[in-house]
């Protein structure tokens, strides 16, 4: 059977799941007596701004920022590409203008703020004392040292003057309603890019201790910054959020739940293990073989043939020097812990498009991929040392590259086990 083709229609019905068109019309809040400015931040904002603009009945205005490649055209709302995931100069100009449009708003004034993935990057506001230098330095560190999202995201909100709730703060006494993308796990709207229009629970003493943990190199302003009280986050039960309303309109759940539908069609019976899987990608990855295995081996959790579905954000502490990304880590490692076990077939792709900082959505693992790397002469343990999973990948022909997709609900990962795969008979139980 073609295991490519349903391993790439699982992973487009994952990403349609969430596609702005679909997902933004049903949840527009009704007009104001006022303004209705939009204002955004994420990979998904330029889709979501259009998808706002063809549905909404009056006048509007904005300005969105999105990551390089990503913008859709917009006739009403400003749409500005910046860097992403290390911020850049652009992101901090794109941010405060987006600040400045909220001031000066009235109660009968509409704030529509659009999130997804990416935003936190694409906020690029310091806070004062802390420099756009500073803050590109955390981040790049943060990147490499395997912190997870919730942990990144508390950092960033401490360094800015925008995330972490103070946007809704600047708006009031405007109405906000924020519509977000979630690709984080557990779907947290604190989380989702931060939280620019969320009370954050999260401390700066946290965010201290989490540099602390990871050993980063923090400049001495960033440590006053973080040791003073202006880097503390408006916190839950604060009035000044009682006009503000925050919903999660598509999450990795929708994107798993559409794929297995998908498998399900194809005769796969699908098992969606979780939507919210973190930890190293490689170690992610061996847990992953070892349930497929299991499955192949023994009917358990899964009879074959069936779909191993799951999605989260896993993450990679860089010790190596090779082309990486996080979910052609995941799957590498899968190959390595198959060893020769046949007839498994996978997919590990970021929805966004991009897995990590590389021009790959992510990569396919089939049946003969060990067979090609070894004629290859890969030696594939080597390669996951070096976190050079990119490389092996490219050279068997078998990476998914999709280009930007304009949304993201995180990382996407199926595992197909067709019947044949079992290099034994199911058992009977033990009695």
């Amino acid at each position: 059977m073609n295991y490519r083709r349903l391993l790439r229609d699982m992973f487009d019905a994952a990403v349609a799941a969430a596609a702005p068109a679909l997902c933004v019309p049903k949840h527009l809040p009704k007009p104001p007596k006022g303004r209705t400015v939009v204002l955004g931040a994420g990979k998904a904002a330029a889709a979501m701004a259009a998808a706002v603009e063809a549905n909404w009945p009056g006048p509007l205005e904005g300005l969105v920022v999105t990551r390089y490649g990503h913008a859709v055209p917009c006739r009403h709302i400003e749409v500005i590409e910046a860097a992403h995931p290390v911020p850049d100069a652009v992101g901090r100009g794109a941010a405060r203008r987006i600040l400045s449009k909220v001031k000066g708003l009235g109660a009968d004034d509409l704030v529509l703020c659009l999130l997804s993935g990416g935003g936190s990057a694409l906020l690029a506001l310091p806070a004062d004392g802390v420099t756009l230098e500073d803050k590109q330095a955390i981040n790049r560190a943060l990147l490499r040292s395997g912190a997870h999202i919730g942990e990144m995201n508390t950092v960033r909100k401490h360094l800015s003057a925008i995330k972490g709730g103070r946007l809704a703060i600047a708006a009031a006494p405007a109405q906000v309603v924020s519509l977000m993308i979630s690709d984080v796990p557990g779907d947290d709207p604190s989380v989702i890019a931060s939280g620019p229009t969320v009370p954050d629970a999260t401390t700066s003493a946290a965010a201290l201790s989490i540099l602390e943990r990871y050993r980063i190199d923090v400049p001495a302003p960033v440590l006053k910054h973080l040791r003073g009280p202006a880097a503390e986050t408006p916190k839950p039960g604060d009035p000044r959020f009682h006009n503000v309303t925050n919903c999660v309109i598509a999450t990795p759940q929708d994107a798993l739940e559409a794929a297995a539908v998908i498998a399900r069609q194809a005769g796969f019976a699908p098992l969606i293990l979780g939507n919210a899987i973190e930890g190293e990608a490689r170690d992610v990855g061996l847990v992953h073989a070892g349930i497929a295995k299991q499955a192949a081996a023994y009917g358990q959790p899964a009879k074959p043939p069936c779909a191993l579905i799951s999605g989260g954000e896993t993450t990679v502490t860089v010790r190596g020097g090779g082309r990486g990304g996080r979910n052609a880590e995941f799957l590498l490692g899968v190959t390595v812990a198959l060893d020769r076990h046949g007839g498994i077939a996978a997919i590990a792709a970021d929805t966004d498009g991009i897995d990590g900082s590389e021009d790959n959505a992510g990569a396919f693992l089939l049946p003969d991929t060990r067979e090609r790397a070894a004629q290859a002469g890969l030696n594939l343990s080597a390669y996951l040392a070096n976190n050079d999973a990119y490389t092996v990948f490219a050279r068997l022909g078998d990476l998914l590259i999709t280009g930007p997709t304009r949304t993201n609900v995180n990382d996407f990962r199926a595992i197909l086990i067709n019947q044949s795969s079992a290099p034994n008979a199911p058992r009977e139980p033990a009695r």
